[in-house]
């Protein structure tokens, strides 16, 4: 444990889902062969001029708005000059005094208590091209040039690499059902850099922030915030000076790593882009992008609760954003909405995993979960049985029902001949039974396996269940 007060801050660069680029006709996309995604704009050829995608900035108005941000009306672009391989025209195309978005926060849950991180601001910009080096020799690929690119700065109001690990897992739950971002860590498309600093007191100044650039997951952004209050912690007990600079996580030896000094702030020249007219948003504008907004997974957690479903698969249908839209097209209907969970999370997930398909591929729809939800419901169909019918269910249009008679599944739902039942096998296990009455909890557990095997499956567990132990407990 630090001594010290850690202060963070982290700024996030999120690739926005877009058909083409910020600027230019070429397709926003991934993976595709190296400089295959490109055009005269992307490469910075003299003569060529911008042209500004609309839907980037309708992005950025969803993302402002998601984010509880004010949204800036008027807005110019500006442009960040420097040189490097990665920007072949020596300037990168940003928002640096208008920013879209200010002042918003994203509230997080932090030990039972709720906290907002304040969001400094949100700005539009450019993404470079990507650099590869092979040996002595660097690579550039183009593709990733000129992707529209939003930047999320918060103020430096985390004091913990926890703070700032469910921050980033809100941030990127919120972005992906925004629709606005796939966030995909592992591609590049959401790219983290945490700012640390350490004071002794509350009340003293901030103490020299450190930078940590560029990291590729949540756990290692977790990893380099708490190896980097380390490094401070021990540097501060020795009485030495913390030097304002860069540093990367290197994940193969588990630590920070020197990338450069900052002995002056960078002076990138700032001023606005010639080239591309001021953006003057309107109220309608902004009121239509808005109504676009799908319904956020906050909403959906306290409308699943407030259904009945548990807080497991209500935690697990919002990690599953397929599964949790499918769910919404049945949370205004009067049905059993956790067997309605059971059933998405449990064999028909399992169904998807095992096919490699999403739900969308299916012959499932609403008035099909609510059949079988109905039948389940109703004892008439078992768990044992829908494993046996489920193909059919999911691959086919026939009715549910009819798909039963044909397999020829007919379940015991007379409790009369369910209690017949129990009571031979009662009957049958004496020992079982002194041991269920002695406190042993695995004797009830075989007995239902015989009563199971007895019934071949043909019975609802729970009702089951349910009578085993009132037969028991006479």
């Amino acid at each position: 444990m630090s001594n010290y007060i850690p202060t963070i801050g982290v700024e996030v660069h999120v690739e926005l889902k877009t058909k083409t680029k910020i600027f230019s006709p070429s397709t926003n996309g991934y993976g595709e062969m190296a400089n295959s995604l490109t055009n005269e704009i992307d490469l910075g050829y003299p003569g060529t001029l911008p042209r500004l995608n609309e839907e980037v900035i309708n992005l950025g108005i969803k993302a402002a708005t998601i984010l509880n941000c004010k949204i800036r009306k008027v807005m110019h672009f500006d442009r960040k000059n420097y040189f490097y391989p990665d920007i072949s025209k020596n300037y990168q195309i940003t928002q640096n005094r208008t920013p879209i978005g200010y002042d918003g926060y994203v509230e997080i849950e932090i030990d039972g208590e709720k906290k907002k991180v304040e969001i400094e601001e949100i700005h539009i910009e450019e993404d470079t091209c990507k650099s590869a080096h092979r040996g002595e020799k660097t690579l550039l690929d183009f593709n990733r040039a000129g992707v529209p690119l939003i930047e999320i700065v918060t103020k430096p109001c985390m004091t913990s690499s926890k703070e700032a690990k469910l921050y980033l897992e809100k941030l990127r739950e919120l972005l992906t059902y925004g629709d606005i971002s796939d966030c995909k860590i592992e591609e590049g498309s959401m790219r983290a850099e945490p700012n640390v600093s350490l004071r002794k007191n509350e009340s003293d100044p901030f103490g020299t922030k450190v930078e940590i650039k560029n990291i590729g997951s949540i756990s290692n952004v977790v990893a380099g915030i708490e190896k980097e209050i380390e490094r401070q912690t021990k540097l501060y007990d020795k009485g030495e000076k913390i030097v304002p600079q860069t540093r990367r996580y290197d994940d193969k030896i588990g630590d920070t790593v020197l990338m450069r000094v900052k002995e002056t702030g960078n002076d990138y020249r700032y001023f606005p882009e010639p080239d591309i007219p001021f953006v003057v948003l309107t109220d309608e504008q902004i009121e239509e992008v808005q109504k676009t907004i799908p319904m956020l997974p906050d909403e959906r957690r306290k409308k699943y609760l407030e259904l009945g479903v548990s807080e497991t698969n209500t935690k697990k249908l919002i990690q599953n954003r397929n599964l949790s839209d499918f769910f919404n097209t049945i949370i205004d209907e009067k049905t059993n909405h956790q067997i309605a969970s059971n059933l998405l999370l449990g064999d028909i997930s399992a169904y998807l995993n095992k096919n490699e398909k999403t739900i969308d591929e299916t012959t499932l729809n609403k008035e099909r979960i609510l059949e079988l939800i109905k039948l389940m419901e109703g004892n008439k169909l078992s768990s044992k049985n829908l494993k046996e019918i489920l193909d059919s269910i999911l691959e086919t249009n026939s009715k549910i029902e009819e798909i039963i008679k044909e397999k020829g599944i007919q379940n015991i739902t007379d409790d009369n001949k369910i209690i017949e039942i129990v009571k031979k096998i009662i009957n049958e296990n004496e020992e079982s039974v002194t041991d269920y009455k002695n406190g042993h909890d695995r004797a009830i557990k075989y007995l239902m396996g015989q009563v199971m095997k007895e019934t071949k499956g043909t019975i609802n567990p729970k009702i089951a269940m349910e009578i085993l132990k009132e037969e028991l407990d006479k």
